[in-house]
């Protein structure tokens, strides 16, 4: 399937009085349409960053973003509006980013107020409308987000970003402050709406197992960069860079069959302010040698569609 994001060397750096500050350092990707890419790595790490950057709510330092081969990067005006249309966000706290001063109704059907796709007598349907297609009773369409639970006010968020018909949904750790059994409905919820409306995914967590239940291909970050990037169950199936292993041993598991020995990551951060050019996960990595200090990581197809960014994947993998 073509690719609906292209992500070209995009980088995102902020000033800080000991310099600048390496949130996002030239991370490329493609996501297909109707797929989902999951972001995952440490917090910290430039997940979120990438996300907000990728859909324009920050401004890209370097590098550029396509939307339908289009680069929308520096778009402003009556065209950024366009693409406001085509991409949205699901952010990671439902309570903080809905405005506890609307109703359920009014904070739906807003975006459609805004958006000029819809008559005004068109607005009170469309809004019933995503209420049923998320799972919001009518009853509900009244209530203020405080008198709602975590789940459902995730649900209104979702609501709200699919409300002028998408393309393209960041959905920053959307389930990260919710229970584990309403994460499941809510993550159901997401890969039913994609399979009804083929919306396409950016998804950024820090939790393995979520992102390996909904994700097509997954990129792991470390300060910043991206060290591996494959197919999701390629990631799973064989783990290459050393960071990537190490997150993965901490997954529990309930197979008692299945001992996994945690990899102890020791060492002091590498800081993320005017960064060396070596490999950022050096003062970590079990596996270090000297010349990982000097050397820089480049991003390399290791297999078929899986690439890793470490000089020394061969020797480590043997």
């Amino acid at each position: 399937m073509p690719a609906l994001i292209e992500v070209k060397n995009l980088s995102k750096y902020f000033k800080v009085p000991a310099g600048m500050l390496h949130a996002v350092d030239n991370v490329s990707f493609t996501i297909e349409k109707g797929e989902t890419l999951g972001i995952v790595g440490e917090s910290g790490c430039g997940k979120s960053t990438l996300g907000r950057t990728m859909i324009r709510l920050q401004e890209a330092t370097d590098g550029h973003i396509f939307l339908d081969g289009e680069d929308i990067t520096h778009v402003s005006g009556n065209k950024l509006k366009e693409v406001r249309k085509k991409v949205q966000i699901v952010f990671q706290d439902p309570y903080s980013s809905l405005n506890p001063r609307l109703r359920i109704d009014d904070t739906i059907s807003e975006p459609l107020r805004n958006s000029g796709l819809y008559a005004r007598s068109e607005l009170k349907e469309r809004t019933s409308t995503l209420m049923d297609l998320v799972g919001i009773d009518v009853r509900l369409r009244q209530s203020y987000p405080h008198e709602l639970d975590g789940g459902r006010r995730q649900r209104v968020g979702i609501a709200r970003a699919l409300a002028v018909n998408p393309e393209f949904i960041v959905c920053d750790e959307p389930v990260s402050s919710l229970d584990v059994s309403i994460q499941a409905q809510v993550l159901n919820l997401l890969m039913d709406l994609q399979d009804q409306m083929g919306v396409t995914y950016m998804f950024v967590t820090h939790d393995l197992s979520v992102v390996r239940h909904i994700s097509n291909h997954i990129c792991v970050m470390y300060l910043g960069e991206v060290v591996e990037m494959s197919p999701s169950k390629e990631l799973f199936s064989s783990t290459l860079h050393p960071y990537t292993k190490a997150l993965l041993s901490a997954i529990p598991s309930i197979d008692i069959d299945q001992h996994m020995q945690p990899i102890p990551l020791r060492g002091e951060l590498s800081s993320p302010i005017n960064p060396k050019p070596g490999c950022r996960f050096f003062p970590r990595c079990p596996y270090a040698k000297g010349g990982c200090i000097e050397n820089p990581q480049v991003l390399e197809e290791v297999t078929t569609q899986h690439f890793v960014a470490c000089h020394r994947v061969h020797e480590i993998n043997g």
